[in-house]
């Protein structure tokens, strides 16, 4: 699969979590990403009480499917390929921290992921954009973007670049109508 998607298309929004706690967050989004060799990802969610709550990635691709929450694999005919042993017991985000420690304490630096975590970051920004203004968002002209959700200067009192109005709420993206470009 190549590193970054060629663009994303998605849909989402606000229905239950209106609140001022809630910020600017959707409480709903489905994203579609599209890389260039023909594979789609899907990545969803929905935070909705009294409805099915999914947070999930389902990964096709040109030889079969990855479906993440199931943690299995299968061929383009549904023969799996890999299933994860689920009676095992799975940390993952601890396993991947124990590994990276180890491999500091021996010196070892097998862990190059910088590029790979700047991709993924912005990958996910991607899928934001695109779930947000309800737009087809390319990879490459969201990376060109003008757009800065930055402070101007970092430091503990810099004054943030988007702040809520007089009652407290920040202002909130509506498909359709919020541009990036």
């Amino acid at each position: 699969m190549e590193a970054y998607p060629a663009k994303a298309q998605g849909m989402g929004g606000r229905q239950v979590r209106t609140g001022k706690e809630y910020g600017q967050i959707f409480d709903h989004h489905f994203v579609e990403f599209h890389y260039g060799n023909g594979a789609v990802l899907n990545s969803q969610c929905r935070h909705q009480k009294g409805t099915m709550s999914k947070v999930d990635e389902l990964l096709i691709g040109t030889k079969g499917k990855v479906f993440c929450s199931e943690a299995r694999i299968t061929d383009t005919k549904g023969k799996v390929i890999y299933q994860f042993d689920k009676s095992k017991e799975n940390q993952p985000y601890q396993t991947e921290h124990d590994e990276l420690f180890e491999a500091i304490a021996k010196g070892e630096y097998k862990f190059q992921d910088a590029e790979r975590g700047a991709k993924s970051t912005m990958t996910s920004i991607l899928g934001r954009m695109a779930t947000y203004s309800g737009q087809v968002v390319e990879w490459d002209k969201a990376i060109n973007s003008p757009l800065s959700i930055m402070p101007a200067s970092y430091d503990f009192n810099a004054v943030p670049p988007v702040l809520p109005d007089g009652d407290g709420f920040y202002p909130i993206a509506v498909p359709g109508v919020t541009k990036y470009f």
